[in-house]
Parts: C-alpha cells; structure tokens; sequence
C-alpha cells in the first residue's frame, strides 16, 4: 500500500479495504510507519501523527479487523511515549493487543525524529507459531536475524519503507535461507516528498525460494499458504544443522562496539 503523510483515517479506510481482499489470512503483515504515513516535515507533524499504545484508535482498528476476519496483524506503527517517538511495530490479536517491537536500526532522517529501540527482540507464540518482527533497515544487520531464529521465531515480519532499489530484496531470501525461517517483508510503494519507495513486497521460505512478490508501483494483497514445519527443520544435510553447528566461542568480536 501506499499510506498518505499524516491522513491516519485514510490510512485505516485503505488497511480495512485490502485485508477484505484476503479474508482468510492467518497473519496479516502492513509496512511500516503505516498509520502516519513516513517522510515526515517536522518534528510537530511527527508528533501529532503518534499515538500512545495504550489509547490509539489505530490499534483499536486493527483489533476490530482482527476479530473481523480471526486473524493475527503485524503493522508498522509510528508511537508515542511521553516526549519521546519509536518506529514501531506492533501484533494484534483477535483477543487483543499483544506485543511490540521498536527498530533498533534507525535509517537517515528517521535519525532526526525516533529514539532507537529500546525493548529488545521479543519472539511472540501466537499459537501453532512464533513470530519475530523487524523494520526495514533492520534487513542490514544478519545479527537480529539470527538472534530471532536462535529465540526459536518461525516467521519474521518486516514492515518496511524501502527506498533502496534491489537491495533489501536480494538480502531477504538470503536471511530466510542461512537461518532456515519464512520472511515476510511488507514494503510500501509510491512517493512521499523527496523519497520514492520500491514496493516489490516478498514472502520467502527456508530454502531462500521467493514465494511471492508484488508489484513496484501499485496496491496488492495476496495470501499464501506456508508449512511452517518447514522451518523448524534445521537440517542443511543429515550431518549438518544450522543452528547446531555454530561455534559461538569464534564469535566474540561480533558483539564488540564498532
């Protein structure tokens, strides 16, 4: 989808418009920064785009489609608390708010309004399934991927506003494939001021393969139906497993600052 700079109701009609095209969606997974829109022009039009988790009519949206059609939603969500701004994303239920994940990875001018992550890489069991969430530029950094996969996530959500052509879409299948989980990257499309996003949303699988892919330029919805066994199987051969193969003590110099 392509949500509109600051147009939040707009940005809802068009969320509840797409998901009827998919009303047996188990998982439904929306780029980022979907309610407020991304490209912001002040601080001011940041803040007053941001809602409180506690007290936002967005996430009470979500839930009415949750219950609406019995499915779980992954949205990219622009927060408030206090003073203080997070790129967000959040998971609702049919029974609920669930959870939420903070980008830990601040892209360019995002640096200008957000306050990097702070609450980790929570992996929620939403029954039948766990799941991770990632925003966008997160795709750069293999370390939360693997992290998320180790916590034992067999979906990662990535709502993104890719504005990088290619990159990110050639990276994702890579992650799905070394960390043995299925992907879903939620991209939006179109232009906002001075940035032009790529579209080209995907779903990857264990193996790397590329299930789906949207278009670059115009609204898509499209359901696809996963095994999610598949990613719980780590066996590259019979005598090699993805996980358990690691030899965590080479590692050290990963986790020292740069």
């Amino acid at each position: 989808m392509a949500p509109v700079l600051a147009e939040v109701t707009t940005n809802m009609n068009t969320i509840a418009r797409l998901i009827d095209r998919i009303p047996d969606a188990d998982l439904v997974v929306l780029p980022e920064l979907c309610n407020s829109g991304y490209n912001f022009q002040s601080q001011k039009q940041a803040l007053q785009t941001a809602e409180e988790i506690s007290d936002s009519r967005y996430i009470k949206h979500l839930l009415a489609l949750c219950r609406k059609y019995n499915c779980h939603i992954v949205s990219g969500f622009n927060e408030r608390e206090g003073d203080r701004l997070y790129n967000s994303a959040v998971l609702v239920s049919p029974g609920g708010y669930l959870g939420k994940y903070r980008k830990l990875h601040l892209f360019f001018n995002e640096l200008d309004f957000f306050t990097p992550g702070d609450c980790g890489l929570p992996v929620f069991n939403i029954g039948g399934c766990k799941i991770g969430m990632l925003i966008c530029f997160d795709w750069m950094f293999p370390e939360v991927w693997r992290i998320m996969a180790l916590q034992g996530a067999d979906i990662i959500c990535h709502p993104s506003n890719l504005v990088i052509p290619g990159l990110c879409q050639r990276a994702v299948p890579v992650h799905s494939l070394i960390n043995r989980i299925f992907i879903i990257t939620a991209n939006r499309f179109g232009t906002e001021g001075n940035l032009t996003f790529t579209g080209l949303s995907l779903i990857t699988d264990p193996k790397g393969e590329v299930l789906c892919q949207a278009g670059a330029d115009h609204e898509e919805a499209v359901s696809v139906e996963i095994d999610i066994y598949k990613a719980r199987n780590k066996n590259v051969t019979v005598r090699n497993h993805v996980i358990f193969d690691r030899r965590p003590h080479e590692y050290k110099k990963i986790v020292e600052p740069g």
